[in-house]
């Protein structure tokens, strides 16, 4: 029996015991709506489509928003690639800032997070660089300014390595995936990983968001609610199996042994106060006081890339573009426009 697999009939049998596992709140009536795992009741900040996909024999969609430019085109256009724990509705401001200036820009909510389809498959980055080529392809975009945060920067990184003719620029706005969490902290299986994703709590998620920023503010709270509003829904086991495959995706294919093969033009802006680290609570006490230290992780990715420039943001966390948009927009915009 492949991984695929036993993944499936290992979730066909957690959705059988799962009621009798979800304990049931004594005061429902205080709930907040539960979110739809496709986000159908959340509004995006511009209109989204849908592009159809094959994965695995499975039928998918990738949302994106597609939003043209104000006033006059200069003819390129950006691509936002979202991380891990957000889509792509989190760009909005970087989205209008773009669009201001003359840029068509493009915002995927890769297979997987989002709008965009759940399937229970085996996740890679090559697979999502793919995908983001055949949107191109169908958008009619030859070239783009490839822009990714936190895991979309390692989705960013995968796609130049894949299709540098595709790419003007590439921007890498605190990445994960800066060191191999593979030599720092034990693999564990996906249904561990699955097991801990499905006991989220509200405080819990609060708490781990907390920690992007270096100081916290009421907007942030959008994004822990959306996460706890999944956990009310039917369908959330079926998305916290896909977040735990995604996971093991990023532990599993790094991609930082392969910088020194990007052969495009690359921004790293990184938030200074960033401590993000996959797999940080697996590693041994001391290993793990050292890891996602991204002074040290910047620097080091600007030495390996053979075109980098290096922005580091002090007093900022693991998201400039909300923390310090202004100075993050000023830098994204110097960068692709001075080329």
């Amino acid at each position: 029996m492949n991984y695929v697999m036993k993944l499936t009939v290992y979730f066909s049998f957690i959705l059988l015991v799962f009621p009798v596992l979800l304990p049931v709140g004594e005061v429902r009536g205080q709930d907040p709506e539960p979110l739809g795992i496709a986000m159908e009741n959340f509004e995006y900040p511009y209109p989204y489509d849908f592009l159809p996909l094959k994965a695995e024999e499975k039928d998918i969609r990738m949302a994106y928003m597609d939003i043209s430019p104000e006033g006059s085109a200069n003819g390129e256009t950006v691509i936002l690639m979202h991380g891990k724990n957000f889509f792509g509705a989190y760009w909005e401001k970087v989205i209008g800032a773009l669009a201001s200036e003359g840029y068509r820009v493009v915002v995927p909510d890769q297979i997987g997070f989002g709008k965009s389809s759940k399937p229970i498959i085996r996740y890679s980055f090559h697979q999502m660089g793919e995908h983001t080529r055949t949107l191109m392809d169908h958008l009619g975009i030859e070239q783009a300014v490839i822009a990714g945060h936190s895991m979309g920067g390692m989705v960013a990184s995968r796609f130049a390595l894949m299709y540098p003719e595709r790419v003007s620029h590439l921007i890498l706005e605190n990445p994960i995936g800066l060191e191999d969490y593979r030599r720092l902290t034990p693999w564990v299986p996906a249904e561990q990983m699955y097991e801990g994703v499905l006991s989220q709590t509200e405080d819990r998620i609060r708490q781990y968001h907390q920690n992007y920023y270096v100081e916290w503010k009421e907007p942030y709270e959008t994004y822990v609610q959306v996460h706890y509003r999944w956990t009310l829904s039917g369908d959330y086991p079926r998305l916290a199996m896909v977040s735990a495959i995604t996971s093991q995706m990023v532990y599993e294919q790094p991609v930082i042994h392969e910088f020194s093969d990007i052969s495009v033009p690359v921004l790293l802006i990184i938030g200074q106060e960033d401590r993000t680290a996959i797999g940080r609570n697996r590693a041994e006490p001391e290993t793990a006081a050292g890891m996602g230290y991204y002074p040290d992780l910047g620097k080091r990715a600007a030495e390996w890339i053979p075109d980098a420039s290096l922005v580091e943001l002090e007093q900022i966390g693991h998201i400039p573009h909300f923390e310090s948009f202004d100075r993050f927009m000023d830098e994204f915009l110097l960068f692709i426009s001075d080329r």
